[in-house]
């Protein structure tokens, strides 16, 4: 999967290799453009919107492309998605995975090579209550109320405001990258750099400018970002799971009496 992924990297980089299906006219994007330490990211927040994710069970078949999503979606009601997880050669998940309720893969805690296994990785998930949460993969919380929503991924970018003890402060290995952030609130904050970065300044970018005391780190090789609105569906590389933020549903109006 990274072979195949990092040929297509400089490329897509450079701008190519993007689709671009076009947006309503004067649509707002949940996703906006922020400068941090010299390099650029796009930071993408649905504000509350319901979340859903895309993940292939042992049995079904895997979808590799923001394309693929539209046969599972109503596009009018995206407003963005991201690939998010590790996963194996055929787009199948290779942690925790829970996607509308049911467990399609259990948490893995194997030792291994590549930044999945790069200890500590962790855990995005979305609790029945709605709220996002990011926890160490062998710290997980077990609840009555089972999650609706989980991805493993790996590494940990941010612990508790710390950031993972292996980075250093701006390293040598730079890539796009994408992640996951999440408030004190419990608000989920996605990202994915403009320009190739280090661990280390992806890590400060959550920490220092999102506020995110949690964070956690997609992947380097086939970051995606599908943004209707700007007219941005990424397709230089097959996906695994595929986060969908939905647009924030509007209020019911209050029943009559």
């Amino acid at each position: 999967m990274r072979t195949i992924a990092l040929i297509f990297l400089s490329a897509w980089a450079a701008g190519c290799g993007t689709d671009e299906p076009a947006g309503e006219p004067g649509e707002p994007s949940a996703c906006d453009q922020q400068e941090f330490e010299g390099s650029r990211f796009t930071v993408c927040d649905n504000e509350g919107g319901p979340l859903t994710l895309l993940a292939a069970g042992p049995e079904d078949t895997p979808v590799r492309s923001f394309s693929d999503a539209l046969a599972r979606v109503d596009e009018d009601e995206v407003a963005f998605a991201m690939n998010a997880g590790m996963f194996d050669e055929d787009g199948r998940p290779i942690g925790l995975t829970r996607a509308d309720g049911a467990e399609l893969h259990a948490v893995n805690l194997r030792d291994g090579p590549g930044n999945f296994h790069l200890k500590p990785n962790g855990v995005f998930l979305v609790a029945c209550s709605g709220r996002a949460g990011i926890y160490e993969s062998g710290s997980v919380p077990r609840t009555r109320c089972a999650p609706t929503l989980a991805t493993q991924s790996g590494p940990m970018l941010v612990i508790k405001g710390r950031m993972h003890p292996a980075f250093e402060d701006d390293g040598t290995s730079r890539h796009i990258r994408n992640g996951v952030g999440v408030t004190a609130q419990g608000k989920a904050l996605f990202a994915i750099s403009q320009d190739p970065v280090s661990f280390g300044k992806f890590a400060r970018f959550f920490r220092d400018r999102l506020k995110t005391p949690d964070a956690l780190y997609f992947d380097g090789a086939v970051s995606s970002l599908w943004d209707p609105a700007n007219g941005r569906m990424d397709s230089h590389s097959p996906l695994g799971p595929i986060i969908v933020a939905l647009k924030p549903r509007p209020a019911q109006a209050p029943a009559r009496r």
